[in-house]
């Protein structure tokens, strides 16, 4: 395909390659023709996906994620390092156990804050581009506590790369999705057939947003065309953070 973004031989870093928006973000570079690196948990099914390579560790273990980075480097140093592995079960403080804010901080924080750094001597030499997929939880509070926590730690994390980064070439920005259909839905809707009717109507275009659209604002700040955007966060949410629309009914005639 034409080179459009300007990804042609790129080489891009995937994290949680193999979820529901982790599989659709290789697709979706694959497709411009980056060369991808997938990283999930060595057990993650990564056989069916276009990827150049792959590195299995987990993302909770620091001794692990400082290998995988030297091993990633080995190859070259990336160009552009997608940080998207995530994952929540802790909908309210009333289901937070002790143990559960820890480990979500490090699975939706600590584990991406050490792989970047890691990963960032490297990448001076030649400049490169880090983009963390957040969430809407990073602005305001839409439950799950300790998750919305740590992907605020992101945004900030992404911000302090692009200030002190920025001379060696480097860029850093955050993409803030809303909800989207993946099987991270699914233990909700086990429990409520008819949840994602229900938070539909949350949103001001009255639906979700699709794992390709989150992708494609990914591929987007990736690109050269986003050359002079850093330490900015765009959110992808089908207009969640633009206004409350329950509200809006209540007070209307």
């Amino acid at each position: 395909m034409d080179d459009i973004l300007g990804l042609q031989g790129k080489r891009v870093v995937i994290t949680g390659a193999s979820g529901g928006l982790g599989a659709v973000l290789v697709r979706r570079f694959a497709e411009t023709g980056a060369r991808v690196v997938g990283c999930d948990l060595p057990d993650a099914a990564l056989d069916d996906l276009p990827l150049d390579d792959r590195h299995g560790f987990d993302i909770t273990e620091a001794a692990a994620v400082v290998d995988a980075a030297a091993a990633i480097v080995e190859a070259g140093a990336p160009d552009a390092v997608i940080s998207n592995a995530g994952w929540t079960r802790a909908e309210s403080f009333t289901m937070l156990g002790p143990d559960d804010i820890g480990r979500e901080l490090e699975i939706n924080y600590s584990g991406a804050a050490r792989l970047t750094h890691a990963l960032l001597p490297a990448m001076r030499e030649r400049g490169g581009v880090f983009v963390f997929v957040a969430s809407v939880n990073a602005l305001a509070h839409f439950g799950n506590p300790a998750y919305s926590a740590a992907k605020a730690g992101l945004v900030a994390w992404a911000r302090a790369i692009a200030t002190e980064e920025g001379r060696h070439g480097i860029r850093a920005n955050v993409v803030a999705p809303g909800s989207i259909r993946t099987p991270g839905w699914d233990h909700r809707i086990a429990r409520d057939p008819r949840i994602m009717e229900r938070v539909s109507a949350l949103y001001p275009l009255g639906r979700l947003v699709e794992p390709r659209e989150v992708a494609d604002a990914v591929l987007f700040l990736a690109s050269p065309l986003a050359s002079g955007i850093t330490g900015a966060t765009l959110p992808v949410d089908a207009g969640l953070m633009g206004g409350n629309m329950p509200f809006l009914r209540l007070i209307e005639p």
